[in-house]
């Protein structure tokens, strides 16, 4: 169990154990678990890696929710960048989770892009008018 406290000097969080005994938690470390809490309890899997930690090419896909073969095709043209360990390429976990980000920046730009050509459209009006507003 997590127990959260907060005093005048600073925030504190202490892990509860079945027998009683507690253990203080660093802050850092107590916002990776809280948040790790939230994702487990909204049904979501959670991976806990450190920044340089180096990844396979199947655990990066898995990661990202892609095919491993798309992965490679994304390394190949550069978007993603690896090295290479032996025959195997590798990519580091915060390459992984930068790519990520920018993905999701890059959607949800193509998505308010798509909102205001719908609204400029007419997509959302109730009469299903779907000319352009003249200017005024």
């Amino acid at each position: 169990m997590l127990v959260q406290r907060t005093t005048k000097q600073a925030e504190s969080v202490q892990i509860v154990l079945v027998n009683g005994e507690s253990v203080e938690l660093p802050s850092v470390l107590a916002d990776v678990m809280f948040r790790a809490a939230q994702l487990v309890a909204e049904g979501r899997h959670v991976t806990v890696l450190a920044d340089e930690e180096l990844l396979s090419t199947q655990d990066a896909a898995e990661i990202l929710g892609v095919s491993r073969q798309y992965l490679v095709r994304l390394i190949d043209r550069g978007e993603i960048s690896a090295e290479k360990v032996g025959t195997h390429r590798r990519l580091r976990a915060n390459d992984i989770e930068a790519f990520k980000i920018a993905r999701e920046a890059g959607r949800n730009a193509a998505l308010d892009r798509l909102t205001a050509l719908s609204e400029e459209f007419g997509g959302y009006d109730l009469g299903g008018n779907t000319k352009p507003s003249s200017p005024n």
